[in-house]
């Protein structure tokens, strides 16, 4: 049977995994400004982003995994909020940087596109094969209409995208 993801952060999993190079070459691409991290796990995107001076808010369905971002970093507004729900509301034109990391959610990504300002980035990573995965060039064509600052298909699609 598998482990739910509380049990899997419970038993240590996850725990000192690095930020994706993908999110420290994003942060390096404009001024800190407010962030959100969807679907953090553990945070380790949250985390950096907070040291880099973004003012971070970083949502998991996971309380496991909110209390242990919590314990590690107060700056960060970490919250427990089930987005398939509709738990988290991604506030139009609210966030210089948006993150999504290996969590597909298609109904995420018009929110996504809305809440960024003029100027902000998208940076995320999505499966190609598997389960919950896209198809090749699928994150592509949702950024179409924006500036592609990065791009590449291997395992994941993984973006960078300049609204």
């Amino acid at each position: 049977m598998p482990r739910t993801w509380d049990e899997r952060y419970l038993a240590g999993e996850g725990l000192g995994a690095e930020p994706a190079p993908l999110v420290v070459h994003a942060a390096g691409l404009c001024s800190p400004g407010r962030a959100v991290d969807l679907a953090c796990g553990l945070g380790r995107h949250a985390i950096l982003l907070s040291a880099l001076g973004w003012q971070v808010t970083a949502v998991d369905a996971s309380p496991v995994a909110i209390a242990a971002l919590r314990s590690r970093n107060q700056k960060i507004d970490a919250r427990v909020a089930d987005l398939e729900r509709g738990e988290f509301v991604i506030e139009p034109a609210a966030w210089d940087l948006i993150c999504d990391f290996n969590y597909l959610q298609r109904d995420l990504f018009s929110p996504i596109c809305a809440g960024i300002r003029p100027g902000g980035l998208f940076v995320g990573s999505f499966r190609l094969t598997g389960r919950f995965c896209v198809r090749p060039g699928e994150i592509r064509e949702m950024f179409s209409h924006w500036e592609i600052l990065q791009y590449s298909e291997t395992w994941a699609a993984e973006i960078i995208a300049r609204k």
